[in-house]
């Protein structure tokens, strides 16, 4: 066994994959690593490891609730959702919350995404290039869609998205601030299910609303869902476009072939690195042999999918750009029970974002040096905080 790491390794690079990863995946899969809170843990980076990690139900999620385990946020999680339950209470509220993404609602919402989409890129070309993608099209998409989905007030779209981003930081502001966030988050969310008991609404929400959830679930699961389907996506419209423009072959053969958009964001899904660090711990509930090494019980272990859908014995050629891969079982929505609910969402509005963007503005290219281009920092997923284009 090597020596225990400082982790994450450094910043991250653009949407560069840290080359650590690599040697890891090589040599030693499964190895110890410093969080920057609550102490050591172990990480796995070959894409077997991680699919038992994530499927494995001696590896737990609730096991992490009110303790002080290693993570990359100064933030404890505290509350039952989501992303923290083991089965069979996770399956309950997941089965609750896949019954409301219905075909029809999600037909509904595919067809508002391509409305939007059309409506903000009007305003682009109205405005003429260069113009910024991130506050263009990659934020203000995923916000309204998430708006709608939840009914939440499009006015209220500047709060909760400030709380968001810094709820979701790392080192960006200070645990404070991190923790203040949330608690905001939360009475923003409170308000609005009281709201949608006495005024129902055709949205998510209010759906949920009628079942057997608890109000503090409900709660939860709004705000989980309201960052979950913020955060990422909006980063992903904008990680996916700067991937393509600097890589002009598979940019000009998806121009070119556009019945390629599906297999092309799943090879996006795939290429593009997501998060600056590992996922979610998991504490081992009893011992378990994972490549060779024995986790103890009540020891903690970090994922790192990026590193996984990079991992040659999966996929073949991994470092390469191919939009035409078939098949591509990557794990950029997880796997296992907390496969994410609503990857058929985000890949529609993904889907929808990245062809419009295509189709409307034929010659679509980079307005400043790649290298030029500001990154967010400190924060948990990768992104960009501006993205001039010109067309």
């Amino acid at each position: 066994m090597g020596p225990t790491r400082s982790y994450p390794f450094r910043d991250p690079h653009r949407l560069d994959l840290e080359p650590e990863y690599a040697e890891l995946r090589e040599h030693e899969p499964l190895s110890r690593v410093r969080l920057p809170h609550g102490g050591d843990a172990w990480l796995a980076v070959r894409d077997e490891h991680v699919r038992v990690v994530l499927a494995d139900p001696r590896f737990s999620r609730a096991a992490l609730l009110g303790r002080d385990v290693p993570r990359t946020s100064p933030r404890r999680l505290t509350d039952p959702t989501l992303h923290t339950m083991d089965p069979p209470e996770h399956n309950r509220l997941r089965r609750l919350v896949a019954a409301a993404f219905t075909p029809r609602r999600l037909d509904l919402l595919t067809a508002q995404a391509q409305r939007v989409t059309d409506e903000l890129i009007d305003r682009l070309e109205a405005a003429g290039p260069p113009a910024d993608l991130v506050s263009g099209l990659a934020v203000p998409l995923p916000v309204t869609m998430i708006c709608h989905l939840l009914g939440v007030p499009l006015a209220d779209r500047d709060r909760f998205t400030g709380w968001i981003d810094v709820a979701l930081a790392t080192t960006a502001f200070s645990p404070e601030e991190i923790h203040e966030a949330f608690a905001r988050l939360k009475e923003y969310l409170a308000a609005l299910v009281e709201l949608r008991r006495e005024e129902p609404a055709d949205d998510l929400l209010s759906a949920l609303v009628k079942g057997p959830l608890s109000h503090d679930e409900l709660v939860v699961l709004g705000v989980t869902l309201l960052y979950a389907g913020l955060e990422t996506t909006s980063n992903h419209i904008g990680n996916f476009a700067y991937t393509l423009l600097t890589h002009p072959p598979q940019l000009a053969a998806l121009v070119a072939e556009p019945g390629l958009l599906d297999s092309a964001i799943e090879e996006l899904l795939r290429f593009t690195p997501t998060v600056t660090s590992g996922g979610f711990t998991r504490i081992a509930t009893e011992d378990v042999t994972l490549g060779g090494v024995v986790v103890r019980a009540g020891e903690a272990v970090m994922v790192q999918i990026d590193a996984a859908n990079r991992d040659p014995q999966r996929h073949p050629c991994p470092e390469d750009l191919d939009l035409t891969r078939e098949p591509n079982p990557h794990l950029a929505f997880g796997h296992g029970p907390h496969f994410c609910v609503a990857a058929r969402l985000a890949k529609a509005e993904l889907r929808v974002a990245i062809g419009t963007l295509l189709r409307r503005l034929p010659g679509l290219r980079l307005a400043s040096d790649p290298a030029e281009l500001p990154w967010r920092r400190g924060r948990m997923v990768r992104g960009l905080e501006r993205f001039p284009v010109t067309w």
